[in-house]
């Protein structure tokens, strides 16, 4: 079982591509089929989160893959209606700036505390729900005026620096409870 929820990831990550081709098709509808594209992959993040944790079947591998998916599709998604002229480039630039963070947190949290991400809280479960429906909206709604679409991403991205932060509360409560179980465990050796 454990192997199903990587398989979906896989496949999550292979829809970027196919996100990419469609949103810049000359097909009639190629904006419905794109966000039709984007939400089958926001589903399959949920399902193989699901999957992984109703089964106990999460992995190594599971643990790069499924953020791998996520922030590729996510990316792709702010770079393609950027390109659009849907929002401004900042918009980019402060989601990669946020992504980075996260990633490098992440791998000093497992470098140093030898410790996983911590599991997404509320507040970055809704900061993804708000940026999907953003990114869904400007998609679908293209005539949206300037002045919107932009209250509209900055509300999302500053939604996403807030669960950037909670997540960094949580990094340093754990890197504070590591560093204090080595000194316990020094002083413990030393007696």
């Amino acid at each position: 079982m454990k192997v199903v929820p990587n398989i979906i990831s896989v496949f999550r990550i292979c829809l970027v591509p196919v996100f990419i081709i469609v949103y810049f098709s000359d097909e009639t509808d190629n904006n419905l089929y794109a966000v039709l594209i984007y939400a089958l992959a926001a589903f399959s993040d949920f399902l193989d989160g699901f999957l992984a944790r109703k089964y106990k079947a999460s992995s190594n591998l599971g643990k790069v893959l499924d953020p791998l998916g996520d922030k590729l599709m996510t990316i792709s998604v702010m770079v393609c209606i950027t390109i659009d002229g849907l929002i401004p480039f900042w918009a980019v630039l402060l989601a990669g700036v946020k992504e980075l963070l996260m990633g490098a947190g992440g791998l000093v949290l497992h470098k140093k505390a030898h410790a996983d991400l911590p599991a997404s809280n509320l507040i970055g479960k809704a900061s993804t729900v708000v940026f999907f429906l953003v990114c869904v909206t400007l998609m679908l709604f293209r005539n949206i005026p300037a002045e919107v679409s932009i209250t509209l991403i900055s509300i999302a991205i500053g939604l996403t620096f807030i669960a950037l932060v909670s997540y960094l509360i949580k990094y340093l409560r754990i890197m504070k409870n590591t560093d204090s179980a080595a000194v316990t465990a020094k002083r413990k050796v030393n007696n």
